[in-house]
Order: C-alpha cells, then sequence, then structure tokens
C-alpha cells in the first residue's frame, strides 16, 4: 500500500496466523473470520483518524480473491481514504504469506465505512477531513464520493438522479 506521511496517522498494520480453529473443512480460512478481522482493522484505521469510537456502517466490494491456508501468516493493512461530514471509508488489503515457502500474496480487498461516534452515542459531525497527497491516495479519495453515493442509492437515502458523482459513470458523453 502506497501510503503518504500525513495518511500514515491512520495507516494500520495487523498480523494473524490462520490457525486450526480459523479453517473450514478444506483447510481454509473462514470468510467470516477474515471479514471480523478486515472489521478490527479498518475500525482501528477510523479510530486513529477521527479520535472517537467508531461503529461499521457498511462493507462494500469484499473481494476474495485467492483462499488462504492453515499455517499462512495473514497481514491486513488499512488506510482512510477519505473522510464526510461523520463517517469515513477505510481501505483494507490482504495479503497472506506462507514463510516456509517464500511467498507473499494479495488475496482480498474491501471498503468499509465506519461512523464516528461522540459520548451520547450518536454521529460526531466534522471529524477531520482528509487531503490525499500521493497519485493513489488521489485516485481512492475521487472514487470514494461515488462509492457512498452508491450506498446511499441502494439503500435509499438518495434519489438516483441526485447522485451526480455516481451518474458520471455512466456517462456516454
Amino acid at each position: 500500500m502506497t501510503i503518504s506521511k500525513k495518511a500514515k496517522e491512520s495507516y494500520t498494520t495487523m498480523t494473524e496466523m490462520v490457525l486450526p480453529n480459523d479453517t473450514n473443512t478444506l483447510q481454509h480460512l473462514m470468510g467470516g473470520r477474515m471479514l471480523h478481522w478486515i472489521d478490527i482493522c479498518g475500525a482501528i484505521s477510523a479510530q486513529k483518524h477521527s479520535n472517537c469510537v467508531v461503529v461499521t456502517a457498511s462493507v462494500d466490494n469484499v473481494s476474495f480473491q485467492e483462499p488462504i491456508k492453515l499455517g499462512n501468516i495473514v497481514t491486513l493493512e488499512s488506510k482512510v481514504t477519505r473522510a464526510f461530514n461523520s463517517s469515513m471509508e477505510v481501505h483494507i488489503e490482504v495479503f497472506a504469506e506462507n514463510i516456509p515457502k517464500g511467498t507473499k500474496k494479495k488475496t482480498h480487498e474491501a471498503f468499509y465505512t465506519y461512523v464516528a461516534i461522540d459520548d451520547k452515542n450518536m454521529p460526531k459531525k466534522n471529524i477531520p477531513s482528509l487531503t490525499p497527497e500521493t497519485d493513489i491516495e488521489n485516485k481512492y479519495f475521487e472514487s470514494a464520493l461515488q462509492r457512498r453515493q452508491l450506498r446511499l442509492v441502494l439503500a435509499g437515502r438518495m434519489k438516483p438522479n441526485e447522485a451526480t458523482e455516481l451518474s458520471k459513470i455512466f456517462s456516454t458523453k
């Protein structure tokens, strides 16, 4: 994950080992366990950025590209891609490493959204904004608004004709 000096403030890395209790009958890491680890890693990045307790608001686009095997070392890397009024989008990448074979590969990728919570358990307004500094940070920052609008349209909280950034994807002009 390419990361600027400023983005390091929310950057989180987490490492786990796949043990027998984490696997299915094929001795692959269970998807639910992976989602659990992704959620923890992402929440830590969101908390670092907002300096608040956060709750998971949505899970988007989790890609399961490769199975992770029993005994592999799993490294999760997350960082905030964009902050809105009370919510933050976090990008998480997952890598599996087979230490005896000396191999490491990217296996999963996801976008989660977290909402900062105040001391009355209400969404905290005006969390710090985020200024992207690298090309990849700019890419994720810009596309975060499209993903947000898609989530809101699908949840019925935004009308499709109000999703101006999302409509740019489908524009044929």
